[in-house]
């Protein structure tokens, strides 16, 4: 089903609009595409297109909040195995392309305060990060139903881009003045695109990025959180809900239990995809936090590499009347992942939708629904 932006809002916000949300956040593993082609499985379920999962009709606001470095990026090497390149930061990363989808920088652009000051300028505000020709386009869209998003650098994430996680982490203590400088930079930037941009076209979703958790918790604590991240996005989301924002989603993997409560003081009210792999228990946090955020994902994505009664029992447990009702939008807590067969893929698609009351499929369409 197709989901209106007045639907989906009210969803998050613990609305029951007579209907679950079943979605899929990522879509699978490109290895996995293969494999599910060898098992006879259709180019519409290899698209997700045969399966009509929920989806919002969504369009990001046509500005750039993040760093605006003018540089190319360049493949210095690129083999079956690994690509080696230099990224639009100037880093020298390595792509391992049987284990990662996503390239680790080897390098860094910042190691003092000096070289922050050199690149600054990547993060301060200019009317060249607005593309004022689409904002009617926009418009259009959102009157026509679609949820607006406006996406602003993670207050972790970012940071950690410029020095490294091990940099960043001990800077919290040795230079505290320069990762606020560097956030205080990046909320006037993304402040004053939102004024321009917002004025035009109004806001349903703020959306930040930060993966800044593991297995064994996260990477920053409470103290840090307070501290640094907080105030940052407290500026942005109250510059956000004088725009119309109702959801401020965070992109967070790993177990993310000991931040939560910052990260909801802060203003987030909708988090995903909480791994359980990492300890995250939707149920759980549903008993502690009630009503107070949404959450999207929670349903563990290798157990749809075990037997049928595996997956059925994740699904009894996630799918009750605790997370029922608005509040909740069901879905895997990632891509999914190599070795899933496409019968129990389809297994779980289809006992899903029983279990949350959702009509026969109709093969509509599919959207990623992780932002």
């Amino acid at each position: 089903m197709i989901w209106t932006r007045e639907q989906y809002i009210a969803h998050c916000n613990f609305e029951f609009t007579g209907r679950e949300m079943f979605c899929e956040l990522f879509g699978p593993l490109l290895q996995l595409e293969e494999e599910w082609r060898q098992q006879g499985a259709s180019e519409k379920e290899i698209a997700m297109t045969a399966f009509d999962w929920d989806y919002v009709l969504k369009t990001g606001l046509p500005c750039r909040t993040g760093a605006v470095t003018g540089l190319k990026p360049i493949i210095l090497e690129d083999t079956p195995d690994h690509t080696l390149s230099i990224d639009n930061m100037g880093r020298k990363s390595l792509l391992h392309k049987k284990a990662a989808t996503i390239p680790l920088p080897l390098e860094y652009p910042v190691k003092t305060a000096d070289d922050w000051l050199k690149i600054k300028h990547w993060y301060t505000f200019d009317e060249s990060r607005i593309d004022y020709g689409a904002i009617e386009s926009r418009k259009a869209l959102r009157d026509k139903g679609y949820l607006t998003l406006f996406s602003f650098p993670g207050g972790f994430d970012e940071p950690r881009q410029l020095l490294g996680e091990e940099e960043l982490c001990i800077a919290y203590y040795e230079d505290p003045e320069l990762i606020q400088d560097m956030l205080e930079t990046m909320a006037d930037t993304a402040i004053k695109v939102m004024e321009r941009v917002c004025d035009k076209v109004p806001l349903d979703n703020l959306c930040v990025h930060e993966d800044l958790a593991g297995k064994s918790g996260p990477l920053i604590g409470p103290a840090q959180v307070n501290e640094f991240v907080a105030p940052y996005y407290k500026k942005v989301w109250e510059a956000a809900k004088s725009f119309g924002a109702k959801i401020f989603s965070q992109d967070s993997d790993g177990n993310i239990e000991p931040v939560i409560d910052a990260f909801y003081d802060a203003g987030v009210n909708l988090f995903y995809p909480f791994e359980p792999a990492a300890g995250m228990d939707m149920v759980k946090t549903k008993q502690k936090y009630g009503k107070k955020f949404c959450i999207k994902g929670g349903i563990d994505k290798h157990v749809l590499r075990k037997e049928k009664e595996d997956i059925r029992k994740e699904l009894e447990y996630k799918i009750c009347d605790i997370t029922k009702g608005g509040g909740t939008i069901f879905a895997l807590d990632h891509r999914i992942p190599n070795g899933v067969s496409i019968e129990n893929y389809r297994y779980y698609v289809n006992l899903g939708r029983e279990m949350l009351g959702l009509p026969p499929i109709q093969g509509e369409g599919w959207q990623r629904m992780a932002f």
